[in-house]
């Protein structure tokens, strides 16, 4: 037989091609795919500037959050956009100051969705850009159109607004409904025992905390003695699914595993997750683990089981090889609170601790702590640590990060501060509007203005300074971080110089909603 050697040639020619190409491509891809970092932003609730000892707590230790702080950009100076969770998580996932949206207030569990499905969020931007998508933990952002069957497929909700993959609760830990819906679905519900939720009135034969204190575990102290569940009193009333309500306190570990599964199964492609814990908000449910873990009682105990939790989630990245490809933003949702709704030793045990730092109010308030939260931003081998005094919000995440993978989306209120998160710059922010509860307040530069409003001085039951007072209040944060001297009469000229800037950007009705013109 007469072999050709031209055509074999011809074909080892093009083997050889093929090859080269073959692993061309495979390097471009791998090229593509470090160029595509994945981003995490871990979000705690009701997690106070003074209680992570990076931040200054040395009554409470923190070593997994303190890791990051350590090895990323720890910002002294980092806000939520509201010091109450909804506005909050508005802010932070629509890059849209939630006073623009006069719905964006603290929901009831029924409540419907509050994100319009054709607005831009953050995990649109990741998902046109080609990542996988998550978001696992506490929403609070409505769910449905209102009137929510919770025995069938609840829509709109966070696949709708860009995630692809959804696990959480649908408002608070104390609120009903009890259970977990991933997708759409309440986890584990027995269509045979269908669940009912109403926040107006209880279901015949249902106990709860008000009338049956004696089935309780938790007693409570204000607002929370609706339906029981795990011996809890909660706020509004339910019946049914008792297949498919949650463990409090395996709650932790629950959404730990969650996330920690989201990584494992999207390692190999670009992914974005909001990884949002329930710690330190009540009723604080730590698991038998961490009873005892810091002296100061749940509230303490369940600070020490998020860093916990952060800590496991941290070595899987590490473990996954994702590590060091991994943008971490970690925060909390606003200012912290101490006694807000049960009696479980948060005050008696507090001692020298001031979950506050410095700085004056909590959570509800329009002073400084309100919204003033530990802020990190945290990329191994990629971010050099440093401490910055830059003034950024998480209303900034939406463009920065954005920027980060190649978009151009934005909105008017979310400012890119890209290089401001990665420690290439020290320039934040130059203003801020901040939101309390329907009042907003001002930041510029080391000022902050507090415009006149009535109503009580201290927010009810809480014990926290909302920052109202019938007149201007004007303070500069370098001479007075406490915020203890209202020096709008000594500095007259500053005062109109921050109302002018405040109004043009709030309006003059300062107590009125502004909708945002959304593409």
């Amino acid at each position: 037989m007469r072999i050709n050697y031209k055509i074999n040639l011809a074909l080892v020619l093009l083997a050889v091609v093929l090859a080269v190409a073959c692993q061309t491509k495979n390097k471009n891809t791998q090229e593509t795919k470090s160029d595509r970092p994945n981003v995490v932003i871990v979000y705690m609730d009701d997690l106070g500037y003074g209680d992570v000892s990076a931040y200054g707590s040395t009554t409470i230790q923190t070593p997994n959050i303190d890791k990051l702080a350590q090895g990323g950009i720890l910002f002294t100076d980092g806000h939520a956009t509201s010091s109450t969770c909804t506005p909050s998580r508005y802010g932070l996932l629509t890059g849209v100051y939630p006073w623009r949206e006069k719905e964006a207030r603290v929901l009831p569990g029924t409540a419907p969705l509050i994100i319009s499905t054709g607005q831009i969020t953050v995990p649109k931007v990741f998902k046109e850009k080609g990542y996988y998508t998550g978001i696992v933990g506490k929403w609070h952002l409505g769910l449905g159109s209102g009137n929510v069957d919770w025995n069938t497929h609840i829509s709109p909700g966070p696949n709708e607004l860009g995630f692809d993959f959804s696990h959480i609760l649908a408002a608070t830990q104390d609120r009903v409904p009890t259970v977990y819906i991933e997708n759409g679905n309440v986890v584990g519900l027995d269509l045979n025992d269908p669940i009912e939720v109403s926040y107006s009135s209880n279901f015949e034969g249902q106990p709860t905390g008000l009338d049956n204190p004696e089935l309780t575990t938790m007693k409570w102290e204000h607002g929370h003695n609706n339906s029981i569940v795990n011996g809890i009193p909660r706020i509004g009333f339910m019946k049914g699914g008792e297949s498919a309500k949650w463990s409090d306190i395996a709650m932790a570990d629950h959404f730990l595993a969650v996330a920690q599964d989201f990584v494992q199964t999207h390692k190999n492609e670009p992914f974005f997750l909001v990884y949002t814990m329930q710690q330190p908000h009540v009723p604080r449910t730590p698991h038998p683990r961490f009873e005892g873990a810091t002296g100061m009682g749940p509230r303490g105990d369940a600070i020490a089981e998020a860093d916990w939790c952060l800590g496991e989630f941290m070595k899987t990245l590490e473990n996954e090889g994702v590590l060091e490809n991994t943008l971490i933003l970690f925060s909390s949702d606003n200012g912290p609170v101490i006694n807000d709704g049960y009696y479980d030793d948060a005050i008696e045990k507090l001692g020298e601790h001031t979950p506050w730092g410095e700085f004056r109010g909590g959570k509800y308030s329009l002073f400084e702590a309100g919204t003033r939260v530990p802020f990190i931003a945290y990329w191994k081998g990629k971010i050099t640590p440093a401490v910055s005094d830059a003034l950024v919000c998480h209303v900034d995440f939406l463009a920065s990060l954005a920027k980060l993978i190649g978009s151009e989306s934005t909105t008017p209120d979310s400012e890119e501060l890209l290089d401001v998160l990665l420690g290439k710059s020290t320039v934040g922010r130059e203003s801020l509007v901040l939101e309390a509860s329907t009042r907003t307040a001002f930041r510029m530069g080391e000022w902050a203005l507090i415009p006149p409003y009535g109503g009580p001085a201290l927010a009810k039951h809480v014990n926290i300074e909302l920052g109202n007072a019938p007149e201007w209040q004007l303070y500069n944060l370098n001479d007075d971080v406490g915020q203890q001297t209202n020096v709008a009469k000594e500095h007259p000229e500053k005062l109109q110089e921050l109302i002018t800037a405040f109004e043009a950007i709030r309006g003059e009705d300062y107590t009125s909603f502004k909708k945002p013109e959304l593409k």
